[in-house]
């Protein structure tokens, strides 16, 4: 018999300064038996990083035609295309296509990450910002995760601040063009 995802819950208090967004988010997310709690973070926090009217969560790691979160206008258009982790050249090329907007969250070196997608096709390549974070930055976070949980994100000059059940950290959020 295969295993369910489990649900985890956030409220997460976003206090994005560098964009003017502030909100408080209740948020469901259904983690994948094999997703790590990493990369469950990293979900959450390109969610509260990217928030805007018509953001949503794909299905998962198990969604494999989605990003792992979207932004879509009143008519259903895709208008951001959000990946996390490592997704390979085929997917960011596809998501440029389909939406305005792609950006990539990481939790992996970037320096080791650029070169899979050197040479490759990738439509809009130079507008994709690949994001990420301090080493072992969201281990130390995700360590702190629970079913339910309590998050405070808050950025200010491209810093982020983080409070995670009663847990504070703290990152530079790094941001350059994938190609």
């Amino acid at each position: 018999m295969a295993i369910g995802s489990t649900m985890h819950t956030f409220t997460v208090q976003l206090a994005d300064v560098d964009r003017g967004v502030y909100e408080e988010l209740a948020l469901r997310v259904a983690r994948h038996p094999s997703e790590t709690s990493a990369n469950l973070l990293l979900r959450v926090l390109a969610y509260a990083l990217e928030y805007e009217d018509g953001i949503t969560f794909s299905e998962g790691i198990s969604a494999t035609d989605e990003p792992a979160v979207a932004v879509k206008d009143l008519t259903g258009r895709m208008t951001a295309w959000i990946e996390v982790g490592a997704p390979d050249a085929a997917r960011l090329h596809t998501g440029s296509k389909l939406a305005g907007r792609v950006a990539v969250y990481t939790h992996r070196e970037p320096a080791r990450l650029l070169p899979t997608w050197s040479g490759k096709t990738i439509h809009r390549g130079t507008e994709i910002p690949l994001h990420s974070f301090e080493r072992d930055f969201l281990e130390h976070a995700a360590a702190a995760l629970e079913r339910r949980n309590s998050l405070t994100v808050s950025v200010t000059e491209r810093q982020l601040y983080l409070d995670v059940n009663g847990i504070t950290l703290s990152s530079a959020i790094t941001s350059q063009p994938i190609v």
